[in-house]
């Protein structure tokens, strides 16, 4: 499930844009950012990890990610999403498992994987991409960082967890006029026990959270807008 306030065009993007904050978030796609100035600070699940420039993660799909930036300097990323179908023989790997560290230091990145970033971004950006080159060379970051990656399978009850599944409800009904009250009887647990997850885990309130996500669609209808105007 992606969340609804990003579109994915052509089930493949990259961009460079300015380090920001982003609310938590899951999708289908996979995801990876490449740190080129400043910091980063990268959250899977309950876990924030730091980024410098030159370090690299992928975000597995169907996991719950965001972001933080403390860094008072320029700060910037590549950010690149894709559809499993250019995935290959690690469709499986991702869908079933999760790395104990999504984050490879610069040190320890393969050069094939920054060299193949610049590439798809600099080709995106000539209009020179076609499906096979997004897929060769996406399987080659694949292969360098899958032999660097430490995996164990994915929970059996991700599903369950309440923080997966708070998440998952407000991506599909956010657009709806949804209420702490409503969604807790959705989802078969208490308006407190879903208060104290926003409170503890995301530092907001389900309605600074459910805010956030609307005027994040709304953002990205504008930057969609300005994007086909060639602005």
């Amino acid at each position: 499930m992606r969340p609804l306030y990003e579109s994915l065009q052509d089930d493949f993007e990259i961009y460079e844009r300015q380090s920001v904050h982003f609310s938590p978030q899951i999708h289908n796609f996979v995801e990876c950012f490449y740190i080129t100035q400043g910091t980063f600070e990268l959250g899977l699940d309950q876990h924030l990890y730091h980024m410098e420039a030159g370090d690299f993660a992928i975000i597995f799909p169907g996991t719950i990610h965001h972001s933080q930036v403390f860094d008072p300097g320029p700060c910037t990323n590549i950010d690149m999403l894709f559809s499993t179908s250019y995935t290959g023989v690690f469709s499986d790997t991702l869908l079933q498992n999760r790395q104990i560290d999504p984050v490879i230091r610069a040190k320890d990145l393969h050069p094939d994987v920054p060299y193949a970033i610049h590439s798809l971004f600099q080709d995106k950006q000539a209009g020179k991409l076609s499906q096979v080159l997004v897929q060769s060379w996406v399987q080659i970051i694949l292969t360098r960082c899958m032999a660097v990656y430490k995996l164990e399978p994915r929970s059996a009850t991700v599903n369950n967890d309440l923080i997966f599944r708070s998440v998952s409800y407000i991506a599909e009904h956010f657009a709806e006029p949804i209420t702490l009250t409503k969604m807790a009887k959705d989802l078969y647990v208490s308006p407190y026990a879903i208060s104290r997850m926003f409170s503890g885990t995301f530092h907001t309130n389900f309605n600074g959270y459910l805010n956030d996500t609307r005027i994040e669609y709304i953002c990205s209808l504008l930057r969609g807008g300005l994007h086909q105007r060639g602005l």
